[in-house]
This record gives structure tokens, sequence and C-alpha cells, in this order.
């Protein structure tokens, strides 16, 4: 009895595949020293997709449903093997079973800050991160680039390839996108579309297809966001220096006020590190001027003072400054010439 027990195992007539977990993406079948019948079933279920190898050749592909196995329904393998049509004898072949449901939630984001070109600022470094879900659809091309022969190839053993396969188009996804940086946060769904349109050619010579991709969030590095916010700021109160310089000096007075309170003696290194390059008095009474009469020459403030009271130290400090401001990107070239010549002609 045990060797006729024996030798039923060496002959399957039911293949199939319980997917007991979630995480699989591909299995194969145990054959051991098993054959299969001739006219055994193949039970595959929904979402999945059977297929079978000879010595490492990719034959027959097998939708959801029962199939019996004969040369009809092999008709790669039965060539593979020189099978005549009425075949009846057990065979040996590889069978695998992939997962084709949706593995949805996948995220994805930037480890470190990638540069993107930017029309508004040249160059942006940014992070991004978000989700995404695929499936897959090409079982022959899966197994032949990705999975191969191991017995099992889960979604985690994948997840490291997409990601990069993201962070390499992000730049690029950016770029066809057309939407510059100060508006990517309010366009997350038009950034996540172009993304989506970059990345599906590129899951699908996996055998894979995109099933959706979302940015949640998209920021930049401390010292640039410092920036941004220093340039937005001055948008709130104009575009022109001596609003900036305004701007500045309201920013800096708390600062200014809390130190000498507490017996500090800088309150005029602090009126220099605003960059107005001149005294700390003479800055707070025009910029209260500037404000009860705005229309009154706001560049005034600062770089319209008085030829009797312009210093030549005061001259270089200014002119240091508005240097570091074109080097930001808040002062374009000739806004930085025109300013330079009206400071130096002061001089002469």
């Amino acid at each position: 009895m045990a060797l006729m027990d024996f030798i039923k195992k060496q002959f399957i007539d039911v293949i199939q595949w319980t997917e007991d977990d979630d995480q699989t993406l591909a299995w194969r079948y145990p054959m051991r020293d098993q054959e299969i019948q001739s006219g055994a079933q193949l039970v595959v279920r929904e979402t999945q997709l059977a297929l079978f190898v000879n010595e490492g050749q990719v034959a027959d592909v097998f939708g959801p449903g029962t199939h019996t196995l004969t040369t009809r329904t092999l008709p790669v393998l039965t060539n593979l093997k020189n099978w005549d049509k009425l075949f009846d004898s057990p065979f040996k072949s590889d069978v695998y079973f992939f997962s084709t449901r949706m593995r949805m939630d996948q995220k994805w984001g930037t480890p470190q800050p990638i540069t993107i070109r930017d029309a508004d600022f040249g160059a942006v470094r940014l992070r991004a991160f978000g989700n995404y879900g695929y499936h897959l659809t090409d079982p022959k091309l899966f197994h032949t680039l990705v999975s191969g022969t191991r017995e099992h190839y889960g979604v985690a053993d994948l997840d490291g390839q997409l990601r990069g396969l993201i962070l390499q188009n992000i730049s690029q996804a950016v770029a066809s996108s057309g939407i510059a940086f100060l508006d990517l946060a309010a366009n997350q769904q038009s950034f996540a579309q172009a993304l989506g349109t970059q990345i599906a050619p590129e899951l699908s010579k996996l055998g894979l297809a995109l099933d959706g991709m979302t940015v949640q969030n998209i920021s930049l590095p401390e010292e640039l966001q410092k920036v941004l916010d220093q340039k937005i700021g001055m948008g709130m109160v104009g575009q022109n220096v001596g609003q900036f310089m305004q701007y500045q000096t309201a920013q800096a007075i708390p600062a200014m006020a809390a130190g000498a309170a507490n017996g500090g003696g800088g309150v005029a290194g602090d009126a220099m590190g605003l960059g107005a390059g001149v005294a700390l008095g003479q800055v707070l009474a025009q910029n209260l001027a500037q404000g009860l009469n705005p229309g009154a020459g706001a560049n005034a403030a600062v770089l319209a003072t008085p030829a009797d009271t312009v210093k030549p130290d005061e001259v270089l400090a200014t002119l240091e400054k508005l240097a570091d401001l074109k080097a930001k990107g808040i002062l374009t070239d000739d806004e930085f010439s025109a300013k330079k010549a009206e400071l130096l002609k002061k001089l002469s």
C-alpha cells in the first residue's frame, strides 16, 4: 500500500495555486520528481496567470479558468517537445503562477534632494514623495527579465527597482509638465500625471502596468526654503530694492529691540546686517516717511541718500549687499548694474 501511495505521488493530475499571501508576484509550482499527467487539470484563478517553461524555454501562457492539458491546449510546449498529436504519457515541465492583482499604496520618495531645471530659479533642489500602484500584465516578459527561476518572487523584491525608476524620471517629468517650481505645490495632480506618463513605459518594459501615481508633498531643502521665503517676502512688498530694504528692516526690528532690552550693544551692526548701508536712525525715519507716503519715491530709503551724507564705506557696504541679492537671483544683472552706477555717481 505504501508503494502504491509513492507511485501515485509521482504523477500530478491537478495543478493550482491557492495564493495564501498577498505579497507574492510569482510562484513556481513544486514539481520535485513528479511528472504531469496527460489530461491533467490546470486551475488558474481570477487575478492569476500560469506559464509553462520547458528546459528554460518559455512556452504556453494560461489565463483564468480550468484547462485540460493536451497537445491542443499546449501548442508551444508540444512543439518544443516534438510530441505527436496523440501523446498520452506523463511529462516534465516547470509551471509558474503569477498574481495580477493591483498592488496599491506602494511608496516612493527622494531620500536626498534632486536637482531640476526651473524657469524661475534656473535650478532647484527639491524633495518629493507619494505613492503609486501597478499590476503584472506580461508573465513571459516578467519571468524572463525579473523573476526568473526563483521559487518565490515578492512585492518587496521589486520595490527598490521601481523606486529607482521613479527617481530617475522625476526631472524629466517636471520638464515635460511645464510647471514652474512655485506652481508645483498647487498643481500636484498635474505633476503626478506627468510623472505617471513618464514612468508607465518603463514599467511596461518589465511586464507591468501602472495603475496610478500620486504626489503627496513637494519641498525644498531648508537653506533654499529660506531664500524662497525671502523672495516671496520681497514680492509681497514690491520688486524694487528700496521696498525690499524696508521689508528687511521691518523683519529685523523685533530682534534688534530684544537685543537692546538685554543690554546688547550691536544695534549699529544689526543695521548694517539689514543691508541698508546707512545709519539705523536714517533708515527708520525714511521707512516711516515712505509708509505714510508710498508714492514719494520708494527707492529713496536706501539708494537715493543725499550726496553730502553718503560715505565711501556706506556705498561699498550697499554694493556688497546688492551683489549678494544678485547672486541669489533676487536682482537681475541689469538692475544691479543700474544701482551700481547710481551709487558710484554719488562718490564722484
